[in-house]
């Protein structure tokens, strides 16, 4: 179960062309028995996500969770220990149900200034260790910033940048496909 928002519910682009339905594309070429629900919606936060998580869980009882919220947090300048408190929940929900998680870690731009963008970042590590879960480093690493890359507003990725989501994610997800 693929949990986010604008960046995993393809944003701006067909569906088919995200790197969610490329990672669907990608598993049923390797004929995997493992299906992706993509519960992701455009500016969603973690406290929209911690609010939906419970019904998620129960309906799609998933094997796998790849979380990947944060980005709007920071766009809005959520005060850190909200957001760290929204995911410590999250994550303790997904330990108690035993369902293994991949932490995807977001960056932001230094516009709060420099407290703020190191407590954001730290909050990913920090609750990783805690929760001894894998931290996915910087999902859109590669992509972020590269204006060819993304869409017209600078922040969403274009279609040609998803295959490099996708490249991003990948590796720390064959850890999990048996």
């Amino acid at each position: 179960m693929v949990f986010g928002d604008s960046l995993s519910a393809a944003y701006g682009l067909e569906i088919d062309k995200g790197w969610v339905t490329l990672l669907e594309s990608k598993l049923q070429e390797r004929h995997s028995r493992w299906q992706v629900t993509n519960l992701s919606i455009s500016g969603e936060t973690s406290s929209g996500g911690l609010a939906r998580l419970p019904a998620a869980l129960k309906r799609y009882k998933p094997d796998l969770v790849l979380l990947e919220l944060g980005a709007n947090d920071g766009l809005r300048g959520t005060p850190l220990k909200s957001m760290r408190n929204n995911f410590k929940q999250m994550l303790t929900l997904l330990q108690e149900q035993k369902i293994p998680v991949v932490f995807f870690e977001m960056q932001i731009p230094p516009n709060y200034g420099p407290h703020y963008t190191k407590g954001f970042n730290k909050i990913y590590y920090d609750l990783g260790k805690e929760f001894n879960v894998p931290v996915l480093p910087f999902f859109l690493d590669g992509v972020a910033g590269v204006s060819k890359l993304n869409q017209p507003d600078g922040i969403h990725p274009a279609a040609k940048a998803q295959p490099l989501l996708l490249e991003n994610v990948w590796p720390e997800l064959q850890k999990y496909l048996h």
